[in-house]
């Protein structure tokens, strides 16, 4: 992990929610549809457990999915994620309902989003992430893009980052 900047590091300790969107950033961006309609989505194992660590260390986690999905509804009830927000064509109204919910205000909410739909959120968070296979505009307005890739250790990056900045050390939170 690349050395972190202390204004970054500043806006790293404030978090105390992670929105995260769905497809891209918890996933590679890709849907497996068979015949019969059924959906298969691919989840990164190293992601879900950066997701179990950030709540033991009293991380609020929340998905925000423009595009409801039994796979993604499935993972968040494996994950233990409570707010879970699917269909939401303004990921502004989930975002608002969050703050609203957890009393939180805009600099103690992180988003990591990869496509235009995104931005409006990405632009009132705090602090707001990119994956590096993110729509161009999404990147130019991210506090930062991650090294690794949407479903590939993305989101267990941002976590290590968030709770290196917080002091707390990933062993601690090994049970």
């Amino acid at each position: 992990m690349k050395k972190i900047p202390a204004s970054l590091r500043k806006k790293l300790k404030e978090v105390e929610l992670l929105i995260l969107d769905v497809d891209g950033v918890l996933t590679d961006n890709n849907l497996f549809i068979g015949p019969d309609g059924l959906e298969f989505k691919r989840f990164d194992v190293p992601d879900g457990m950066g997701i179990a660590f950030a709540m033991r260390a009293g991380l609020k986690i929340a998905f925000v999915s423009g595009r409801p999905s039994p796979a993604t509804t499935a993972r968040a009830r494996e994950l233990g994620v409570k707010d879970l927000f699917q269909h939401s064509n303004s990921k502004l109204i989930p975002y608002e309902k969050l703050k609203k919910k957890y009393k939180l205000r805009d600099y103690q909410v992180a988003f990591m989003g990869d496509e235009v739909v995104d931005l409006k959120v990405m632009r009132r968070a705090g602090l707001s992430i990119a994956v590096p296979n993110s729509y161009k505009p999404v990147e130019e307005v991210a506090d930062f893009v991650t090294e690794k890739r949407g479903g590939y250790g993305a989101v267990r990056e941002v976590v290590e980052m968030i709770l290196l900045a917080k002091g707390i050390k990933l062993l601690d939170l090994v049970r």
